[in-house]
């Protein structure tokens, strides 16, 4: 049997039950990311929308047959992107106004991620690219076959 995991009215995924088990061994302070993130009040909502939207790519981690480790850097690289997102809000108000998918899917590109702030060294920066690459990789292939809907 599935379950629907909605993120907002923007589009729905479908994932197996026992995935939010997996989910919280994988990620046991996943609901707190929101409240990381958060400078203000208004940052709450949309880091909420950021989680539900990073939780299909680290459902579909959990699949792969990657190293434990290179699955917490995966893991801790969506939080940082998480927290770039919610740094870019409150750098360009106007961003608020549009759904949190397609700020998320502008900030990536093909070749990687945002860079971070503050400034993190040059090796640690690929390592944050490749995962945004991979996510970016994930959310093409996501698009492409229907499994997704973004409004973008």
């Amino acid at each position: 049997m599935s379950e629907e995991i909605k993120k907002g009215s923007r589009g729905v995924i479908v994932t197996e039950d026992n995935d939010a088990c997996r989910l919280l061994q994988f990620c046991p302070d996943i609901k707190g990311w929101p409240a990381s993130w958060a400078g203000e009040e208004s940052d709450i909502t949309p880091g909420r929308e950021i989680v539900e939207f990073l939780k299909p790519f680290l459902l579909y981690l959990l699949t792969t047959k990657l190293a434990p480790k290179t699955l917490r850097r995966f893991r801790d690289h969506m939080w940082m992107l998480g927290g770039e997102v919610i740094r870019s809000l409150n750098d360009d108000p106007s961003l608020r106004r549009k759904p949190v998918e397609k700020v998320i899917f502008d900030l990536l590109e093909k070749e990687g991620g945002p860079l971070i702030w503050p400034q993190i060294t040059e090796q640690q920066q690929d390592a944050f690219d490749a995962s945004c690459r991979k996510f970016y990789h994930f959310l093409q292939t996501a698009i492409d076959e229907d499994k997704i809907i973004l409004k973008i």
